[in-house]
């Protein structure tokens, strides 16, 4: 009698055992849908590298003359799309877009809301579009707004 009553713990125990010796499952396929490309790296910089602490004046190294230049530069290029831009990097100066819409550097304009038009250098990018600095000051836009453009080739 006692060795059925160990017979039967031992019994259950042995077969508790069974769940560690089934095959692991294979992991499943990647799914195509899902993006499989990695980010470049993002360049970042200091605040004091960015000028910390200084007026927008003083980070916007892009002359008046060179900004009136740019708005009375004659637009002949077709509409690239429209896109919602934010404030690039004060530190890169000049008159520029970086947007999805083209894949290499080349001239270009943009045309603001209020209707200007200011020719600018249009840069490849990915994401959200972003524009200068003296591009947001040349076209009288708010540095904390972020306006639809209409981004016109060359």
């Amino acid at each position: 009698m006692m060795t059925r009553v160990m017979l039967v713990p031992v019994l259950a125990l042995s077969l508790s055992g069974c769940a560690l010796l089934k095959p692991k499952a294979e992991a499943p396929p990647p799914d195509p849908g899902l993006a499989t490309e990695i980010a470049p790296p993002v360049e970042t910089q200091s605040l004091e590298a960015l000028g910390s602490g200084q007026s927008v004046a003083a980070l916007d190294t892009t002359s008046e003359a060179e900004k009136a230049a740019a708005l009375s530069a004659p637009t002949g290029g077709g509409e690239l799309g429209r896109q919602v831009v934010a404030l690039g990097s004060p530190a890169d100066p000049g008159l520029w877009v970086q947007t999805s819409l083209v894949t290499v550097v080349t001239q270009g304009s943009v045309r603001a809301p209020n209707g200007q038009t200011l020719a600018v250098e249009l840069r490849p990018g990915t994401g959200a579009a972003l524009m200068s600095l003296a591009a947001y000051q040349a076209l009288g836009i708010g540095l904390t707004e972020l306006p639809e453009l209409v981004i016109l080739g060359s």
